[in-house]
């Protein structure tokens, strides 16, 4: 299976924020949209970083509430690991079990922004991918007496 497959399923929709926004106005728009990571983007097509509820959470343990009122650029992570649409959902797995990242960009050949996927898509995939196995099973099972 390719990542596509999860963007059909979800949607290609993604948050985005722009280098100026404050932490806590992407903090809240976070919360409001109940996801744990957000594209920074000038343009809303390409990727100047991503920031996490992780990542906020280690800016403030390390700078203190302060960082609050801080341009989200200061805790946003630059180096942005991505994928496209064609790559397999196994190795965009095994990048994130590796790189401990909970959230990757997806984007076009010529790195336009285009979706994004979580570890929590991943594992909907691939429960969903043993059930619909376990129910075929079972009907060939069933139909073999």
């Amino acid at each position: 299976m390719i990542i596509e497959s999860i963007l059909k399923s979800k949607g290609s929709e993604v948050r985005i924020s722009t280098p100026d926004a404050t932490v806590a106005e992407t903090l809240h728009c976070m919360r409001h949209e109940r996801i744990g990571a957000v594209v920074i983007s000038e343009d809303q097509t390409s990727i100047a970083g991503i920031v996490s509820d992780r990542g906020i959470m280690d800016a403030i343990a390390d700078r203190g509430v302060e960082v609050l009122s801080e341009r989200v650029a200061s805790v946003m992570t630059r180096k942005v690991f991505t994928c496209s649409r064609h790559d397999r959902v196994s190795a965009i797995m095994a990048l994130m079990t590796n790189r401990r990242i909970r959230h990757v960009p997806v984007v076009e050949e010529d790195g336009r922004l285009c979706g994004i996927v979580s570890i929590g898509d991943m594992v909907k995939h691939q429960l969903d991918k043993i059930q619909r196995e376990a129910e075929m099973m079972r009907e060939y099972i069933s139909g073999s007496r």
